[in-house]
């Protein structure tokens, strides 16, 4: 058990390396990379606004996407896993992202980074901007959510997993930077966050021979 916390802890801070790079650069504003962002809103929210059709869209995208609509998915799909056996990897994918839902919160509180400000906006969103919470939960619910499923899906099943899930985690970020709501470096350290939680959390959950035991299912859901 302490053996898999400590591989957990360890993964948890290697993968977070990139995130607190750039929560550390945004905070002390370092020009380079303020000026990409400040440089790819203007140009992002421009295209929008030359195209009603793009930012119509893009709303629709903003609203299917809030946080409580992929969670409420995403537990539901947690259900369907603890219904088919799986109870332990259930309730690893349920607490991920109940730890999830709260750390994307802390780190918005701990950097305190500004919405994009734009002269003619096309849309508006309140609270802190990194990382971007629209990006940081779908990569996380999507995320956790493909591991929960993998072993109860056919070979094709898991390949459209992933590509579907990959395809909306890209959308959902190009949403928030085409509606001006975030930088894209927002979305970026929002993708990063979701990717080190779930494998910090993953390597303190795996057990020895854990995927050998999930393939058959059966034997959790015979257990006392």
């Amino acid at each position: 058990m302490l053996r898999r916390v400590g591989r957990g802890l360890l993964v948890g801070v290697l993968a977070l390396v990139p995130v607190v790079v750039i929560a550390v650069l945004v905070r002390e504003r370092f020009q380079p990379l303020i000026h990409v962002d400040d440089a790819a809103i203007s140009a992002a929210t421009d295209v929008t606004r030359a195209h009603p059709a793009l930012l119509r869209a893009l709303l629709v995208v903003q609203a299917v996407m809030q946080p409580v609509w992929v969670y409420l998915v995403a537990f539901a799909t947690c259900a369907w896993v603890w219904a088919r056996g799986l109870r332990s990897r259930a309730l690893w994918a349920a607490a991920t992202m109940l730890v999830g839902w709260f750390l994307g919160f802390l780190v918005k509180l701990v950097v305190q980074r500004a919405r994009p400000v734009v002269s003619d906006p096309v849309s508006h969103s309140p609270g802190y901007s990194f990382p971007s919470g629209h990006a940081f939960n779908a990569a996380l619910a999507l995320t956790v959510v493909t591991v929960a499923v993998w072993p109860l899906a056919h070979r094709a099943v898991k390949a459209a997993l992933a590509a579907v899930g990959s395809l909306v985690v890209v959308v959902t970020c190009l949403d928030r930077v085409f509606l001006g709501v975030h930088f894209p470096s927002d979305v970026v350290g929002g993708v990063i966050l979701a990717l080190a939680l779930v494998a910090a959390s993953w390597a303190g959950y795996r057990r020895p021979r854990q995927v050998a035991r999930e393939a058959t299912p059966s034997i959790e859901r015979s257990s006392p």
